[in-house]
């Protein structure tokens, strides 16, 4: 489920810039912090996403600490996929916010809005953005700000009714000021030719010592560009990550909201605390989740299917009533590929199952607690109860595949297929060496290793003859 509205079109192009160089010391990490993941991406990532949300004509990632790093990410996780032109600047040294916005000077076009975002601040909403935006009206200066209750460590908003003066950063607020509570969220709309024009005016002139991008309000105040503010009320939009615990907390926003959207669809969730979603979740009507379950990459649960607790499930598609039992691992490859997984409707799989990629499995097959299945298919029918290994096998309808029982598929070289035809029985411990074709209503004993093609609606048994030796001793420590 994307947790993201669509896309949002503009008359004046946006230009989106996102801040990127710091080094986040209080994550205590060897990464740089804009990489740790929220929701199975990349904090940047999700900044990232919502260009496209804005139909932003491009993207300017600043960077500085681990900038190779970050960089290669970024381009790597974006690729073709990004609908926007991205260009990345670097920042070095870091000497404040104002210095790090003077890189983008050379790639900003002059006809453009200029978005303003923070790498490290995931989850502000398309919306949000697309109504800073229309508030600057292609010309004005918007700020988007919040109310805190302690703004400790934020800039002030001075206001002269309800005129914006200017941000006064904490540090160099005086007593008054920092009684101050609506605050600057690190997010801005501002015109590229003036912003361009403010930036050269910039000075370091203040307590840290450091190039304050803030300072450009109190530009625009003076050449008389009018300076608004775009008030939000939810915190998390405009939260950022600066430690792990505020990563974990995030993460349990993030995870919260998408828990409550799909209850509102109408999915049963046993306990929104305890949900994960790592990707998108598609889910039809009366579908259960139970506790501590976690989704990656693309999945979709179809009408009345029933997911145990502990189960990961990535990558997969998951037809109307299956049920799969707690303690189960499903892997698929990458979404609408080969390797994607496949459950029809009506199976019952775990627990403790496993299906790596390429399973692709019928409607009523059952997998059993212990069975691992892979780059396999499973015709309607077909049962794998217990202890079982499927590779690289093709499986007829109502097939049992016994306990205990392998496919052999790999000589220490290559891959081979074995075919298991319709309404074979293969009995318990038996090794099916491929490549091989168990012919369709045979039945193969247990214990049998199976080197050669079987003939159908036979009993195949390939064992030695069971021989009792009397008089033998167990041999015994001296």
């Amino acid at each position: 489920m994307a947790d993201h509205s669509e896309p949002t079109h503009n008359i004046t192009p946006v230009d989106v810039v996102i801040m990127a160089a710091g080094k986040g010391t209080r994550m205590k990490s060897k990464y740089p912090k804009v990489l740790h993941q929220l929701a199975g991406r990349s904090l940047v990532q999700h900044v990232i996403d919502l260009a496209a949300c804005l139909s932003a004509r491009q993207v300017v990632v600043i960077t500085g600490h681990g900038a190779t790093e970050v960089e290669a990410a970024i381009a790597l996780s974006t690729g073709v996929r990004g609908t926007f032109d991205l260009n990345f600047v670097r920042q070095e040294p870091q000497i404040g916010t104002g210095h790090a916005m003077q890189q983008t000077v050379p790639v900003l076009q002059d006809d453009g809005v200029v978005l303003v975002l923070s790498g490290d601040v995931p989850l502000t909403q398309p919306d949000t953005l697309a109504q800073l935006i229309a508030a600057g009206e292609g010309h004005r200066l918007a700020l988007l700000t919040i109310e805190l209750t302690n703004p400790t460590g934020y800039g002030r908003i001075v206001r002269q009714g309800n005129t914006v003066l200017a941000i006064v950063e904490q540090k160099d607020a005086t007593p008054e000021q920092r009684l101050i509570t609506e605050v600057y969220s690190g997010i801005m709309a501002v015109p590229a030719r003036q912003l361009k024009t403010w930036l050269s005016r910039l000075d370091n002139h203040n307590a840290q010592g450091e190039y304050y991008l803030t300072d450009i309000v109190k530009f625009a105040v003076a050449d008389g560009v009018p300076v608004v503010a775009h008030t939000i009320a939810d915190a998390v939009q405009v939260a950022g990550v600066n430690s792990p615990v505020q990563l974990a907390e995030l993460e349990r926003a993030y995870q919260h909201r998408l828990a409550t959207q799909l209850m509102d669809q109408g999915v049963r969730l046993a306990d929104p605390a305890r949900f994960d979603v790592r990707g998108q979740l598609q889910c039809a009507q009366d579908v259960f989740i139970d506790v501590n379950c976690v989704f990656e990459g693309l999945v979709s649960l179809g009408e009345g299917v029933h997911i145990g607790a502990n189960c990961v499930i990535k990558n997969a598609t998951i037809a109307a009533d299956t049920v799969i039992h707690p303690f189960t691992h499903i892997e698929g490859g990458k979404p609408d590929s080969k390797d994607a997984v496949e459950v029809g409707a009506g199976s019952l799989i775990g627990p403790f199952a496993r299906l790596r990629p390429g399973a692709k499995l019928g409607d009523k097959v059952h997998i059993g607690n212990f069975v691992e299945v892979k780059n396999s298919t499973l015709a309607n029918g077909a049962k794998a109860n217990h202890l079982a290994y499927l590779g690289d096998a093709t499986v007829g309808e109502r097939v049992n595949f016994g306990a205990g029982s392998i496919t052999a598929n790999y000589d220490g070289a290559f891959k081979h297929r074995t075919v298991i035809e319709a309404d074979v029985h293969v009995g318990s411990n038996c090794v099916l060496i491929a490549p091989v074709t168990l012919g369709a209503g045979g039945t193969v004993g247990g214990g049998s290793t199976i080197t050669q093609d079987t003939p159908t609606h036979t009993l195949t048994v390939a064992r030695t003859r069971q021989v009792s030796l009397t008089n033998w001793m167990r041999p015994v420590k001296k």
